[in-house]
């Protein structure tokens, strides 16, 4: 009996162990803040921007300074005029702090002190304008808050407005629904205010209703005690610094803002307050007329006047098709009936119809100099010209933002001419041109920003625009072009882009290859005549760049006797679903079989797809694995339910027809990942993640091509394999293990150098997504560790990269500069220079490090 114990003891010690594990810092990883290293900085590439932003700033007294927070999570910050532009995140940090930001503010006597609010009702503050942010703790916030504002006169006065004024996309006002969505998430019915720059606070409710969603806060700056605020409930103003509050409404129709903003003249003191009703739809015979507008006042908020002047368009001379199908969904949507009811009551189209503008910026040093505009894409508005301006006060009002083909080709030429409204498309953007071309005027602006010298920043469809010239024309400021007409793009460092998975070593020497979602395949580029040589230009060879082009690429891969011939698989959007080819490097592509049919929703239900593999023998034999919990994936709570393919899919014809080969795989696993042997094209490992019902994961092996599977001896602690990785050089087998919720047991890389007899444990976290080797040097090793629940897991720091460069003996920790170090979705060394290293975040693109 003692002797049996004995050989067990020596069995468990053979099948797992900790030789190399630096059991002190896992200790300290696991427990305290870690600093990341200067030795490895990284430095994001193109494209720029590549998502929707509705949050934009601009500094108060220093236009080199802008902030923008988009809506992939990351949040950035420029200090030279939107040249470049750095994560304010703490890359160090858990990546939850300043999540999405709802607001920023900076005084007007000390131009480096500001606040920030983001959606979780988090306050920061920073001293060094902007670069780093730094929690205010205690701040009585519960729930997301809207607005936030300081008084120009003193900033020791600062105001917060409750609730989700400005979720455009979702908060959209009716006529049975004035006050808009009322979300559980966010705080209602009050304002927060500090005496003294945000230490301590007080709310204020007297004079104001229960349901107070609050879209602006203006301070007069000739009299601290007046104070006016935008809600859904109407112009509200107090007279006594915010302590009670009454409607200020006198002159407006309907009393239900979607925006305002203010003109002050610090020489002459003159204060003037501008409105932006929500319009009202009204019945007028067999036809529907608009009341509401731009309004101002010049008296402190207690009276407004109209100056909506010929905003008004006359539809019977419009006929741009999607200006007039936006008019009849906007009408059904205001009543609440079917289109065809409305068109029933209300055959005759307008005369005179104005849009639900929504956004209000005006000239700080031209009172007369107003612009509005409108997002016909997420908001329910319709009609031409994203952006519209009058410098005559509001007596005459143009579209001067004008985007599309419609604007290009001169439609409607005759009555844009009447109302002396410049003609032609007037906006440039980088990649997304070639669409923009095609289409007509559906993309929508985001926001619209206006800094002192009184240039304009607005956001369509995924590119940021801005205008030097009073809107004479529009260029993006995501992208540097290396060279004119080259589309090789740099990006500034904005990226709001879903970065997905990356191949490097595509069998052509020093091409690489990037997966985005929603903007297609990418190439990295030549630089041209871009000067600097340490940048990476990248040019799009799928997505947009092609008419009907597929743009949310899951995984690529090479025909490995064929570097020309290119593989791609597409979660989301246009050919979801589908296994596409080129035979010509990227320059044409077809559908060659659809593997995974879903006639769901395109854009909000996703196919998560993976692990492209191509037998480098016999190339007819490929596989991809498609994931019932895609915990690194984006959006991943989005496949439906009602999707059964899932597994290991193989094609044994070069990709034409293929099949489930889950033989051997427990029912409801959840294949992450799969890897092939590199010496043996019938051996391929699968990683199993623990599925979304509770079904354990593991590491399962095939010796025949997936016609079977076979479960490999892994330590019983792991729940969940989420990567597997193989050194072509050693053969060593890396997984990658944790649960979001998990132990530090179940979590860590696990390193097995005799094929799965034995196992060590050479990482120690609870929550690692990916572990990669070089191909160059066995030795450099890099690692993604995943944020766990924040309540719920077994720790709350340090996600991010990890790098070692002695097989594992030690590491470092390499987040500098990643915004978002808990999503990296990729992470791994260059195959052709050690020194370099390469990452994809799950929304701000990718990245590029040079090992110092």
């Amino acid at each position: 009996m003692k002797k049996t114990i004995i050989l067990l003891f020596l069995a468990s010690l053979s099948f797992q162990g900790y030789a190399q594990l630096d059991k002190k810092y896992f200790k300290k990883l696991q427990t305290e803040k870690v600093t990341s290293t200067d030795a490895v900085e990284w430095h994001q590439f193109g494209p720029g921007m590549a998502g929707y932003c509705e949050q934009y700033w601009c500094h108060p007294t220093n236009t080199n300074v802008m902030f923008m927070s988009p809506d992939m999570f990351n949040s950035y910050g420029t200090w030279d005029n939107g040249k470049s532009w750095h994560t304010i995140k703490d890359y160090d940090g858990n990546g939850s702090d300043i999540r999405r930001v709802q607001a920023i503010e900076f005084s007007r006597q000390t131009a480096s002190f500001g606040l920030a609010i983001d959606v979780r009702g988090d306050l920061y503050r920073t001293d060094n304008t902007g670069k780093n942010w730094n929690k205010v703790p205690d701040f009585m916030s519960k729930g997301r808050y809207a607005s936030l504002a300081v008084d120009p006169s003193n900033d020791n006065n600062w105001y917060v407005g409750s609730g989700d004024f400005w979720n455009v996309k979702a908060n959209h006002r009716s006529l049975n629904n004035l006050k808009g969505v009322v979300y559980k998430y966010a705080s209602y019915g009050n304002i927060l205010k500090s005496s003294d720059k945000g230490k301590t606070w007080k709310k204020i409710t007297k004079g104001l209703p229960e349901t107070l969603d609050v879209g602006r806060i203006i301070v007069d700056p000739n009299n601290s005690k007046n104070i006016i605020m935008a809600t859904n409930s109407g112009v509200y103003r107090s007279t006594d610094q915010g302590e009670s509050w009454e409607i200020s409404a006198t002159g407006l129709p309907n009393n239900l803002p979607r925006d305002m903003t203010s003109y002050y003249n610090p020489k002459t003191k003159e204060f003037v307050l501008y409105v932006l009703e929500q319009t009202f739809y009204i019945p007028d015979g067999k036809t529907l007329k608009a009341k509401g507008g731009i309004y101002k006042s010049t008296d402190g908020g207690k009276n407004w006047s109209s100056i909506s002047g010929n905003i008004a368009l006359d539809y019977t001379k419009i006929t741009t098709y999607d200006a007039i199908r936006g008019y009849w969904k906007t009408m059904a949507f205001w009543f609440g009936k079917p289109e065809n009811s409305i068109k029933e009551q209300y055959p005759n189209l307008p005369t005179e119809m104005f849009t639900t503008f929504n956004r209000l910026v005006v000239n700080p040093l031209n009172k007369d100099e107003i612009y509005i505009s409108h997002n016909v894409k997420h908001d329910k508005a319709f009609g031409p010209g994203d952006v519209w301006k009058t410098t005559d006060g509001g007596k005459h009002w143009m579209a001067t933002a004008r985007t599309g083909k419609d604007w290009a080709a001169n439609k409607d030429k005759g009555y844009w001419e009447s109302r002396n409204n410049p003609l032609g498309e007037n906006t440039k953007f980088a990649h997304l041109q070639a669409e923009i071309d095609h289409r007509t005027e559906i993309s929508g602006n985001r926001f619209m920003q206006i800094n002192t010298k009184g240039e304009l920043f607005i956001c369509i469809e995924q590119q940021i625009l801005r205008s030097n010239n009073g809107g004479q024309s529009w260029e993006q400021v995501d992208d540097i072009e290396t060279k004119s007409g080259s589309k090789h793009w740099v990006g500034r460092g904005g990226s709001n882009l879903p970065g997905r998975f990356m191949l490097l070593d595509t069998g052509i020497k020093g091409r690489k290859f990037f997966c985005s979602g929603e903007h297609g395949l990418w190439e990295n580029a030549s630089l041209d005549d871009y000067p600097d040589k340490n940048a990476v230009a990248v040019k799009q060879i799928e997505g947009q760049v092609n008419e009907k082009g597929a743009t949310s690429i899951a995984s690529v891969a090479v025909h490995p006797k064929d570097p020309n011939t290119i593989y791609i698989l597409m979660f989301r959007q246009d050919h979801r679903g589908a296994f596409r080819r080129s035979t010509d490097g990227g320059k044409t592509w077809e559908d060659l079989s659809v593997p995974l049919p879903w006639t769901g929703n395109t854009s909000s239900e996703h196919i998560f797809q993976y692990s492209l593999v191509i037998d480098y023998k016999n190339p007819k034999n490929i596989y991809f694995t498609v994931i019932a919990n895609a915990i690194s994936e984006v959006s991943d709570s989005r496949l439906s339910d009602e999707f059964k393919i899932l597994g290991v899919m193989k094609s044994s014809d070069g990709g034409l027809t293929w099949n489930l080969s889950n033989t051997g795989l427990p029912e409801g696993a959840s294949v992450n990942r799969i890897a092939m042997d590199p010496e043996n094209p019938s051996v391929l490992y699968a990683a199993s993640n623990q599925g979304k019902k509770g079904v354990l994961g593991g590491l399962y092996r095939t010796t025949n091509g997936a016609s079977s599977w076979e479960a490999v001896a892994i330590p019983s602690a792991i729940k969940s394999v989420n990567n597997v990785f193989v050194d072509k050089k050693t053969k060593d087998i890396y997984i990658s293990c944790g649960t979001k919720m998990g132990t530090f047991d179940e979590g860590g890389v696990w390193r097995s150098k005799n094929n799965g007899k034995s196992w060590e444990k050479i990482f120690d976290m609870p929550y690692v997504w990916q572990t990669e080797t070089s191909p160059l040097n066995p030795n450099l090793i890099t690692v993604v560790v995943a944020a766990q629940n924040e309540a719920k897991g077994a720790t709350n720091v340090n996600p991010g990269a990890y790098l070692s460069t002695d097989a594992g003996k030690t590491w470092i920790k390499i987040n500098k500069n990643l915004g978002q170090p808990d999503t990296i979705t990729d992470l791994k060394p260059d195959p052709e220079d050690e020194s370099i290293l390469w990452c994809a975040l799950k929304g701000s693109g990718w990245a590029k490090a040079v090992i110092k």
